[in-house]
């Protein structure tokens, strides 16, 4: 019995070893398979420098610039793997075609597949944007394109320029990276805004683009900033630039400046209504009108001592009336005398309306003595009761104020006091003391501030050169961001504007070409042919000094 479990024993140890013997062969021909199949995979290098360089061109077959073009795909090959990024967006083909071509990729080759419905004798470009990058660092290749002709010749007259904002006189890539420039044969211009253009390019980081392989014929240009990328202008939320004349190109054509705006839509559409808690009825619209106006068709009655008021822009309205007790009420749009739309609006049964008048104020918590208290109301204001108006000067009521209604805002009114320093102000406004067309007034409301003793204030006297004596000219003085608006005028005839009392600091100016003698901006209209108005920026910020009076020479050169 003892010699049979040390044979037992024995044989366990032995198949032990052999099992051991087994799993370290098998472990050796597991990392062999791992290693070839890490072989096998293309991966991306380790260690040394970062791979920056785009993919280079070995050879194109056909060649580029090629003639008599038959054949039905291109091949380029690259000295290294590539692959496509973003196709949709970065490659593209002019004239466009109705079949696109199929693109795709073997190895260290782009296989390009041609339709079938080329035009005959016509020069076509395909471009490839950003679209082509190395296949390990994503490296693009720029400013390439394959160029062929099915005819005996190339076209290649050439189109350049650049793009900016109207407004700002600015090119922010960040922002406007998405501009397209499109070119439509005069022939052709009617499928403007419906169709596709076929002859497109797309702006670099500067604003800048180029047209090349053209053929002499007369064109539209146009910049569009879109929304989707279809190369459609679709007017809202779109930005539009052109020229007003048609491009004649029998010659090459350089640095065209197109500026672009908001476009305004053909036709006209109400985006929004509905009735405020106040009672008022908003109605915004998808453009801007020349001569706004509004008839109330029902209840008929409510028109007649409706107030409106129109945003700076002309494209919403807030219309108050005397009777709120309405459940709809029924509006007839007119630019003018042309009749736009009648747009029907219904109030919500449960919505609770509160007609009191709330006061706003151009203070916070501070009063200075040059601009005083400037006081308004959102809603029509027709009358402030200066019995019911209390300013109250370390809780002493004060009586020696003036009260006075703007001279060219009805809506409001300037409250001058001599503020003294070290002292605590409140304004009260009891209620009732304000009042609206319809008898409407405000609850009581209470406003707490001292006097700005900083007496940081100075004048500055400018006279502006360089302008047409026949046109009207706005000046709007800004912030050195262009972003903050501190006065806008007109420009007089003597052109010397002067800004007194105003607080110290940097100050810049934007001067408008007021073409139209409106009193504002007006962006352009691509289907009236009518560009932006012009304008023109300082090009540096100048200082007005405290406690000082300055005279300054402005030279204004616009483009």
């Amino acid at each position: 019995m003892i010699q049979l479990l040390k044979k037992d024993k024995n044989s366990s140890k032995a198949l032990k070893t052999c099992l051991s013997q087994r799993l370290v062969l098998l472990a050796f021909f597991a990392l062999i398979f791992l290693t070839c199949i890490q072989c096998a995979n293309m991966q991306k290098p380790t260690g040394g420098p970062k791979d920056s360089l785009p993919p280079k061109i070995l050879n194109e077959s056909p060649a580029n610039l090629t003639t008599n073009f038959k054949e039905k795909e291109i091949t380029i090959t690259f000295d290294e793997y590539v692959k496509i990024s973003n196709q949709f967006k970065e490659f593209s083909i002019s004239p466009d075609v109705d079949i696109q071509p199929e693109y795709r990729i073997k190895k260290k080759n782009l296989i390009i597949k041609l339709p079938d419905s080329l035009d005959n004798n016509s020069t076509y470009t395909i471009n490839f944007g950003k679209g082509l990058v190395d296949y390990n660092e994503g490296n693009p290749l720029t400013n390439y394109s394959y160029v062929f002709a099915t005819g005996n010749e190339l076209d290649s007259l050439v189109i350049t320029g650049s793009v900016m904002n109207g407004y700002t006189k600015e090119f922010k890539y960040d922002k406007d990276k998405d501009v397209n420039v499109v070119l439509i044969p005069t022939s052709q211009d009617s499928i403007f805004g419906k169709r596709k253009a076929s002859i497109y390019t797309t702006v670099d980081s500067l604003g800048k683009f180029s047209f090349r392989n053209l053929r002499e014929n007369t064109y539209r240009i146009y910049a569009i900033k879109e929304q989707n990328n279809d190369r459609i202008f679709n007017g809202t939320d779109e930005w539009i630039g052109f020229l007003q004349d048609s491009i004649v190109l029998d010659q090459n054509v350089n640095n065209i400046k197109l500026v672009y705006t908001k476009g305004q839509p053909l036709v006209f559409r109400n985006l929004d209504k509905k009735v405020e808690k106040d009672g008022s009825a908003l109605l915004t619209y998808n453009k801007t009108l020349d001569d706004p106006q509004l008839t109330i068709l029902s209840p008929a009655e409510l028109d007649a001592s409706k107030f409106v008021r129109y945003s700076e822009a002309n494209d919403s309205a807030f219309v108050y009336v005397d009777n709120i007790e309405f459940d709809s009420l029924k509006f007839q749009v007119n630019d003018g005398n042309d009749v736009l739309d009648t747009i029907l609006l219904r109030k919500p049964r449960n919505l609770k309306i509160d007609r009191s008048l709330l006061p706003v104020l151009n203070i916070s918590n501070k009063v200075d003595r040059i601009k005083h208290i400037t006081l308004t109301t959102k809603t029509p204001l027709a009358s402030v009761d200066k019995a019911k108006v209390l300013i109250m000067e370390d809780s002493v009521s004060r009586r020696n104020f003036q009260l006075q209604q703007d001279s060219l805002n009805s809506n409001l009114y300037h409250i001058r006091f001599n503020w003294r320093p070290k002292r605590n102000y409140e304004l009260v406004l009891e209620e009732g003391a304000l009042k609206s067309p319809f008898d409407d007034t405000n609850k009581e409301f209470k406003a707490s501030f001292t006097l700005d003793e900083s007496d940081n204030y100075g004048d500055i006297n400018l006279t502006l050169t360089g302008l047409d004596a026949d046109k009207q000219y706005i000046i709007e003085l800004i912030d050195e961001t262009k972003e903050k608006l501190f006065n806008r005028s007109v420009i007089p005839d003597n052109r010397i504007v002067s800004y007194v009392k105003y607080p110290g600091g940097k100050y810049s100016l934007r001067i408008i070409e007021d073409l139209n003698r409106n009193g504002k901006w007006d962006a352009g209209d691509v289907y009236e042919k009518r560009e932006p108005e012009n304008i023109w920026y300082l090009d540096k910020t100048f200082t007005i000094r405290a406690n000082w009076e300055q005279n300054e020479t402005i030279a204004i050169k616009f483009d």
